[in-house]
């Protein structure tokens, strides 16, 4: 649904951008929900709302993935997702989120010598190209984009998965 542009109207009336409708009418007639609570979720409007239109990435894909592209209009919004299955599932369903598959190097289970690990490197300590770091925790196999992109917002939204 769009509005139009009336004699009373002014300049600061102009169409609904698509994917704000898109998002719109999703949440209107689903009984899926984010996964994120509405405090939670608050948090980052506050942010986009002073930053966005802004470069966004979001290590994570989910039912809100929409809301998050749709507060960030006109911005570039990227998801980064491990499980190919469930990426494949968003974009049935949400085809102009641009999302990517990620693949990670380190698992939750090794946290403890992991950042042993990252405090004893020196590559660690330095900001360098994280595909050409020697630390164990730099991400070396994420898509092109995301090295080649300035990011000036990062949300880690993923949920922890026990094995």
């Amino acid at each position: 649904m769009s509005y139009v542009k009336t004699q009373n109207c002014g300049s600061s009336c102009s169409k609904l951008p698509p994917s704000l409708s898109d998002a719109l009418i999703h949440y209107a007639t689903s009984n899926i929900t984010p996964q994120q609570t509405s405090k939670e979720i608050s948090v980052t409007e506050r942010v986009l709302l002073r930053k966005s239109p802004c470069n966004f990435l979001v290590f994570g894909l989910g039912y809100d993935s929409l809301m998050w592209a749709s507060l960030n209009h006109g911005g570039k919004t990227v998801f980064l997702e491990e499980n190919e299955d469930w990426i494949s599932e968003i974009q049935q369903k949400f085809p102009t989120i641009k999302s990517y598959h990620a693949i990670y190097d380190t698992k939750v289970k090794h946290s403890d010598s992991l950042m042993t690990s990252a405090v004893e490197t020196e590559g660690c300590t330095k900001v360098v190209d994280p595909r050409e770091s020697e630390c164990n925790l730099a991400l070396k196999k994420l898509p092109k984009e995301v090295y080649e992109t300035e990011w000036d917002l990062i949300m880690v939204d993923a949920a922890y998965r026990v094995p």
